[in-house]
This record gives structure tokens, C-alpha cells and sequence, in this order.
């Protein structure tokens, strides 16, 4: 006989029955009424039996009429699950409290960003927002309706043109677009364009202003290059204008140098975190490492994909240790050479270009190599200089 699915509602036991007469059990059980199923006879005069639960307690006096014995061997179905469900029923009540807390918790305000902004003070849009209802803490569905926030932000930010809110999850987005202004005009005064550097000219293009020297000129530093004169006029001269100039840097470079490494030894903490309280559940104990490193990565809880302020967080404490490596006097010089043309790069502009290098002096002492080298570089050799007129002109 198959068991009913009901039966899986009312309990189910299964049982071994020895000992007496087994074939009058199984007759006064189908005379009472009582289904059994998935019977199975066993070597030693014993059977396997299913029954439901309620019946189960119906078999202590046809077990005595008949001499039979009988054992449990398994319990399944609804009456057995609560059973365990309610031996753990301060589990239970903690996870349906846990899960009411991070229900409640992401019915919260918890972060409210402010983007776009550059003239109108992020300090100014908060408290604007504060008025509107839109603040940390603050219940999401106590928040008016998107478009009527936009609205009344906008209008207490005459800077702004236009404000947006949009919300992701727990985390309110304030977008400001700031009202164009017309952009204050530099004040100029008429100047001359002159040279920066002694130099060679290998580039001269002036689309206002007189030129006073041509292409493959050379020229002194402070020389004027384009007058700020013309038509007897003083103007503000606008040219392009680059040369050849001559560097020099006495560059040193020490042979023993220490860089750190990961010696592969690490130690790994584990974090509840929930806004910015992180609790400590795994990894305890001191570092023992004399330099380390500390890696951070968080693993926020997501919901309908909103990110929860609540989640996991992992901390890597990774050993280090610095190696003294050491160099050639070639890849020395090499170094330094290249940390010179980066400096040229930094300080000229990343337009200029290296045309020729010429080491003038080279030697290595006490653990270090010295050189002394000669650049040659193409670059923009103008700046302005304000033309002064006397008070009687």
C-alpha cells in the first residue's frame, strides 16, 4: 500500500516489528483500519513498516494480543519538522529578528551623495536637502516623490540650473547642474614675448605681434622675440615659438638600493560591518610580522541589487620585507639618465624633446655612480613679459 501524500501532514514512523504472530499483527491492523505500507519482510522473522503517526499510537494493544515487539526506526513528515524547528526555537527567533532588522534596515537613509557641483557649496545643498526630508536615518518611505524634491531643491539653489535625486538602494544621489556664467575675462596688459632660455630657434609662428628674430637665430635668455608693439600700438602678441636649449645635470645614482617585496607569510581577519562599526569574528591574535601591508575588500549585502550597509569584510595583513638589490655601474648610469629626461619632461612641458644627450663626466665612488650629462632638447622657450611705459607717454 502506497502512503498518501496527507500522510506526510499527519507524520509518518517507520517501524521493525519481531517476535509473536506477525501475519495476525497484519490482520488486526486491516481490521481495525489502520493502512500500513511498504512492507518488506526481513531474514529472522521480522518486517518493515510504514504507518501514520496517529495509528501509531493505536498498535500498543494489538502489539500485546498478538506478542509482538516492535522498534522505531525512522520519523518523517510535518509533526516531526516543528518538532526540531521548535527545539531550536531561539534560532529561529533570532534569524526572524535578523531578518526584520536588515528589512528595517534597508527601509533607512544611509548615505546621501552630492555630484556635479563646483561653484555651489556641497554644505549648502545638504542642509537644502536636510529641509526636504532627505538626510541620513531618514525613513525611505517618508521621502516625497522624486520629481517634487528636484523641484524644490532647485529652487532654493539659485546657483543651480538643474537638481536631480535619484535614489540606488540605500544611498540618495543629489545631481547638480550649476547655472552657466559667463567666464571672467582675464585681464591682459600688452607684453613682449621673450626667451626663457639661451637658445637656437627652430620654430617661429606669430599670428599677433611683430617677430624680431627668425628661424636658426640664436638667442639670449630675456631677448624679445615678438614685440608687443604694432602699428605703434602695444598689444598682447600671441606666437609659437620653440628652440634647441642646452641642459646639464649632475646625476648620482647609488649601486646598492633596497625595494620591497611580499614575502608570501599573511594573516586574514574577517569583519561584520554595519555602517561604520565593524565587528571581529575570525582571525584573532597579534601580528607578529616586523612590516606588513594591509589589504581591505568589503562584500556588502545586496538586496533587489541595493547594496546594504551591512556585509562582510575581509583584512589581509600581508609581510613584507625590503631586499638590498643591487646595480651595475652600466644600469646605473642607465638610471639615472632616464630619471634626468623625466625631470626635463616634468619641468619643460611633455612637448619637448630630446634630441641628442652627451655624457660629459663619469665615475664611480664610494658605492655610488656620478655623471655629469649634456641634453639637447627642442622646447617652448616663450613667456610674457609686461610691457612698462613711462607715465609721460
Amino acid at each position: 500500500m502506497k502512503s498518501p501524500a496527507l500522510n506526510q501532514l499527519r507524520g509518518i514512523v517507520t517501524v521493525t516489528v519481531r517476535g509473536g504472530s506477525i501475519e495476525q499483527l497484519v490482520n488486526e491492523l486491516s481490521h481495525q483500519g489502520i493502512d500500513i505500507w511498504d512492507v518488506q519482510p526481513l531474514p529472522g522473522g521480522q518486517m518493515n513498516m510504514k504507518i501514520a503517526l496517529p495509528d501509531f499510537f493505536r498498535l500498543r494493544p494489538l502489539l500485546k494480543r498478538t506478542g509482538c515487539r516492535l522498534s522505531v526506526q525512522g520519523r518523517s513528515g510535518l509533526p516531526f519538522v516543528l518538532g526540531r524547528v521548535w527545539k531550536r526555537k531561539g534560532f529561529i527567533a533570532g534569524f526572524a529578528l535578523f531578518i526584520a532588522a536588515i528589512f528595517c534596515l534597508s527601509s533607512l537613509v544611509w548615505d546621501v551623495e552630492v555630484v556635479g557641483n563646483k561653484e555651489i557649496a556641497s554644505q549648502d545643498i545638504l542642509q537644502a536637502a536636510r529641509q526636504e526630508g532627505i538626510y541620513p536615518f531618514q525613513w525611505i518611505f517618508r521621502l516625497p516623490e522624486q520629481d517634487k524634491l528636484s523641484a524644490e531643491l532647485s529652487r532654493k539653489l539659485p546657483g543651480a540650473s538643474w537638481v536631480g535625486v535619484t535614489r540606488t538602494g540605500t544611498k540618495i544621489t543629489i545631481q547638480v547642474v550649476e547655472a552657466t556664467k559667463p567666464k571672467d575675462q582675464k585681464l591682459v596688459s600688452p607684453s613682449h614675448l621673450v626667451s626663457k632660455h639661451d637658445a637656437v630657434i627652430t620654430h617661429i609662428y606669430a599670428e599677433r605681434g611683430q617677430p624680431e628674430v627668425r628661424k636658426n637665430d640664436r638667442v639670449k635668455k630675456g631677448q624679445v622675440l615678438v614685440s608687443g608693439f604694432q602699428g605703434g600700438k602695444p598689444i598682447m602678441p600671441v606666437a609659437k615659438i620653440r628652440g634647441i636649449v642646452w641642459h646639464e645635470y649632475n646625476i648620482q645614482v647609488p649601486l646598492v638600493y633596497k625595494q620591497k617585496v611580499y614575502t608570501g607569510e599573511r594573516k586574514q581577519r574577517g569583519y561584520l560591518y554595519f555602517g561604520d562599526t565593524a565587528i571581529q569574528f575570525t582571525g584573532y591574535g597579534k601580528v607578529s610580522y616586523a612590516q606588513s601591508e594591509t589589504m581591505t575588500d568589503q562584500d556588502p549585502l545586496t538586496w533587489r541589487g541595493w547594496k546594504l550597509p551591512i556585509g562582510w569584510m575581509t583584512e589581509k595583513v600581508m609581510e613584507t620585507t625590503e631586499l638590498e638589490l643591487k646595480r651595475t655601474e652600466e644600469q646605473a648610469k642607465q638610471e639615472g639618465i632616464e630619471r634626468a629626461k623625466r625631470d626635463i619632461l616634468a619641468k619643460y612641458g611633455t612637448d619637448s624633446v630630446i634630441l641628442d644627450q652627451k655624457i660629459l663626466h663619469e665615475k664611480a665612488d664610494n658605492g655610488k655612480v656620478y655623471i655629469k650629462v649634456h641634453f639637447e632638447v627642442e622646447q617652448n622657450i616663450a613667456e610674457e613679459v609686461p610691457i612698462v611705459q613711462d607715465q609721460g607717454e
